[in-house]
């Protein structure tokens, strides 16, 4: 009976460790996990492994898009970044954390 219990207890600790890798960007928001920054990027609230991973990888895409845009219209990528943080912040939804030009993290 023991080994049954600790192989059920290790099947359900495996199971939640596989929630957290699949954590998405909407999900990481709903969660207050991230939240979007005055500059046109992901922000990290909850400081974790996963968390830091996925503000990493959003924000490279991020980055490469703003890149495309500013060439393609003549401005600067940090034009486009600001931007692209005033419609983030705009279209977040209730719940959500933003961060607030003086740095300070709110919910919407």
């Amino acid at each position: 009976m023991k080994i049954k219990h600790k192989l059920l207890l290790l099947i359900s600790g495996l199971l939640l460790s596989l929630n957290v890798f699949a954590l998405d960007l909407q999900d990481a928001k709903n969660q207050g996990l991230v939240g979007e920054l005055s500059n046109g990027y992901l922000g990290v609230v909850v400081t974790n492994d996963d968390t830091i991973a996925l503000a990493k990888s959003v924000n490279a895409k991020r980055r490469a898009y703003y890149e495309q845009i500013a060439k393609k219209n003549g401005i600067s990528v940090d034009d486009v970044a600001k931007l692209a943080a005033e419609k983030a912040i705009a279209a977040a939804s209730k719940g959500q954390f933003v961060q607030t030009p003086q740095g300070k993290w709110v919910k919407k």
